[in-house]
C-alpha cells in the first residue's frame, strides 16, 4: 500500500541526494548511517521510556529511507550490492525497534499491559522477519513472493504511529492493541506468501509434466 509513495519520495529527495553526492557522500554511507541512527534510538529511547520522542526520531530516519536509493540511481551505482545492503540493514533496524518496544514494556510499561506488550512486540519481530525471509527465499528460487497485507512500510507506520500516540496519551493499551493487530497481520501475510509460492511451485511442476 505505502510502496506507492516511494516514487514521490524519490522526487522529493532528488535535490538532497544530488547535494550529498556533490560533497562526496556515498549511498552506502547514508544506508549505514541511517541504520545506526535507528538502532541507537530504538535501543536507547524505548527502553528508557521515551517512546513518543523515539518513535518520532525513528520515523524521521525511516522517512528518508529512499534517500540512499535515489543517490544510487543518480550516481549510476544502483546494483545488487546496494540492494543487498539496504535489505539486510532494514532487518537489523526492524529488530532493534521491536526489541526496544519489548524492553519498554518490561521496564516502564503499565503493570497490566507489561507482559502482553512484550509478547506482542516479539511476535511482531519474529513474524516480520519471516515475512521478509519468505519473500527473499521465494525470489532466490526464481518465484514471486511480494504479496500480503502487511509489508514493511505498513508494519513500520502502525508500530511507530501507535508508539507515538501511546507515549503522548500515557496509555500503553493503545500500543498493545496496535502491536497485536500488527502481529496478526504479519502472520496472515506470512501465510499468504507461503500459499502464493506453493501455487507457483505446483504450477511449475504441472507445466513440466
Amino acid at each position: 500500500m505505502l510502496n506507492g509513495l516511494r516514487g514521490l519520495m524519490a522526487k522529493i529527495f532528488n535535490p538532497v541526494a544530488a547535494l550529498l553526492l556533490r560533497i562526496g557522500v556515498s549511498p552506502d554511507a547514508v544506508t549505514i548511517t541511517g541504520t545506526i541512527a535507528v538502532v541507537i534510538t530504538a535501543l536507547w529511547a524505548f527502553p528508557t521510556g521515551h517512546i513518543a520522542a523515539g518513535s518520532l526520531l525513528i520515523g524521521l530516519f525511516v522517512f528518508t529511507d529512499s534517500l540512499d536509493g535515489t543517490m544510487a540511481r543518480l550516481s549510476g551505482r544502483a546494483g545488487k550490492w546496494g540492494a543487498f545492503l539496504d535489505s539486510t540493514l532494514d532487518r537489523l533496524a526492524d529488530a532493534a525497534i521491536f526489541v526496544g518496544l519489548a524492553a519498554y514494556f518490561l521496564r516502564h510499561g503499565e503493570s497490566e499491559w507489561a507482559t502482553l506488550g512484550a509478547i506482542v512486540s516479539m511476535m511482531c519481530l519474529v513474524f516480520g522477519l519471516l515475512v521478509s525471509y519468505s519473500r527473499a527465499r521465494a525470489e532466490g528460487l526464481g518465484m514471486d513472493g511480494n504479496v500480503g497485507i502487511a509489508e514493511r512500510p505498513e508494519r513500520l507506520l502502525i508500530s511507530l504511529l501507535a508508539a507515538c500516540i501511546a507515549g503522548f496519551a500515557h496509555n500503553d493499551a493503545i500500543l498493545v492493541y496496535a502491536l497485536g493487530f500488527l502481529a496478526a497481520a504479519s502472520i496472515i501475510t506470512f501465510i499468504q506468501r507461503i500459499m502464493h509460492v506453493r501455487k507457483q511451485a505446483v504450477a511449475a511442476v504441472n507445466e513440466s509434466n
